[in-house]
């Protein structure tokens, strides 16, 4: 539906947490806040969302676009690091789990990259990112955001 991510529009603090080396069977984990601010566009179709994680140095900008025909949506993400990553990731919410995937290369290997959205509530929600060697047979989790929404 075109309004799947209005839970998100608003100020939020994270908890960030990223693996240390990716897709290496390393299980060492590092932690960093974040600060979004997240803003509708399109009439609920669309939105916008940039992080800073001030103690890294970096931060970056997610374009949300809903296509009604194909009652998906393509999740567009860019840093101050890297630049914008394509392609986007692309699926739906169902049954309150958001689960959008795109076919990438990291390091020159082929992966499937998937973003999952959970434990949506109106004060928190959770954001999980989880990369793929074997078209997600199985999926190593390298990134995941626990949010709580600004009282400002």
């Amino acid at each position: 539906m075109g309004n799947d991510f209005d839970f998100f529009v608003g100020t939020w603090t994270s908890r960030q947490r990223r693996l240390r080396s990716v897709l290496s069977g390393s299980t060492e984990w590092y932690e960093f806040e974040g600060f979004s601010v997240c803003w509708s566009v399109l009439d609920g179709a669309g939105n916008i969302d940039e992080v800073r994680f001030p103690s890294q140095g970096f931060g970056g900008v997610t374009m949300r676009l809903y296509d009604a025909a194909r009652d998906e949506w393509s999740l567009y993400w860019a840093n101050s690091r890297t630049g914008l990553s394509l392609p986007p990731v692309v699926g739906r919410f169902d049954s309150g789990v958001g689960v959008f995937t795109a076919e990438e290369d990291y390091e020159g290997r082929p992966i499937t990259v998937r973003f999952t959205w959970s434990d949506i509530t109106a004060s928190s929600c959770r954001w999980e990112q989880a990369f793929s060697v074997d078209k997600g047979a199985t999926w190593e989790p390298n990134w995941v955001a626990e949010f709580t929404r600004s009282q400002s």
